[in-house]
């Protein structure tokens, strides 16, 4: 393949009405902005191109926002947000498909305590054993410490009752503080290894990116350029809905690449990388700025 490396966005923004970012990884590293994400922000903003930020969280808009505002991270540089948690809340409130038609009311939570309120204003009693559930909710692990196999039990117990499970974030690990941590995706990934039925939510998944284009008002996808550091979700995810995509090497998949943040690492690395996931993105960058 012929392997574009970017400086900057600003080498591409002139071809595009608007923009796909994800969040952890590429906006933001869960704490503080990355270096020149704000500064690429406003200046997308000033030449007129609206960006949409599209993240895997299990949270809704609202929170989301509230703690992007919290990291220093303003909503006047972005158009909207969309998230894997907003697309589940919205579906378990509507009951508009099969799958959530047949869905009962009493709720088996896997989740933080953060991720609660995934349940305010609906119609569900959460129940306290998977064995009173009607189905499960899956926003992610208890805490940032923890393997899959501590939930073994819980999930096998589902599997018996052949309970269906909600993934509110279709991302199998992140990085948190510099350490990879397990997402709500290993959980969902390993039930259906299992034989469970999964609801799945969040990029790669079409439905979101079809929500992002609304938020942005272009019905023209070859007009928008996605911009994500996951292979499998970001890269694959844009590569379905038909939407070019820069892969950002500097987030998830760092390490293995060996990269040093801000620098690009060895081009035969990155596509090995792309060989074996059998992605190729537009372009590559060491991470987002102009």
């Amino acid at each position: 393949m012929s392997l574009r490396l970017l400086r900057g966005v600003g080498e591409l923004a002139a071809r595009y009405d608007g923009l796909i970012l994800d969040l952890w990884g590429v906006v933001h590293d869960g704490n503080a902005p990355y270096p020149g994400v704000l500064d690429a922000l406003k200046r997308l903003r000033d030449a007129g191109k609206p960006v949409v930020l599209l993240s895997n969280a299990p949270r809704r808009v609202p929170e989301i926002a509230t703690r992007l505002t919290e990291i220093g991270i303003p909503a006047e540089l972005y158009r909207g947000i969309h998230s894997s948690g907003e697309e589940v809340w919205q579906r378990m409130k509507r009951r508009d498909t099969p799958f959530y038609a047949a869905l009962g009311r009493r709720c088996y939570f896997i989740g933080p305590t953060r991720d609660e309120n995934m349940m305010a204003g609906l119609d569900v009693v959460r129940v306290e054993a998977p064995g009173d559930a009607d189905f499960l909710l899956n926003t992610g692990p208890w805490g940032w410490d923890e393997t899959t196999e501590l939930y073994e039990p819980v999930l096998q117990t589902g599997r018996a009752r052949d309970l269906p499970m909600v993934c509110a974030n279709a991302d199998l690990t992140v990085i948190h503080k510099g350490r990879r941590i397990i997402c709500a995706g290993m959980l969902a990934l390993r039930y259906e290894e299992l034989g469970g039925r999964v609801s799945w939510h969040g990029k790669p998944h079409p439905s979101v990116y079809e929500a992002s284009l609304a938020i942005l008002g272009i019905s023209d996808r070859r007009r928008v350029l996605a911009v994500g550091d996951s292979l499998r979700t970001d890269i694959a995810g844009a590569r379905g809905a038909g939407i070019d995509a820069v892969w950002v090497v500097g987030g998830l998949h760092a390490e293995e690449l060996g990269v040093t943040p801000g620098v690009l690492p060895d081009p035969d690395r990155i596509e090995a990388a792309l060989a074996a996931a059998g992605e190729a993105p537009l372009a590559v960058a060491a991470g987002f700025c102009w």
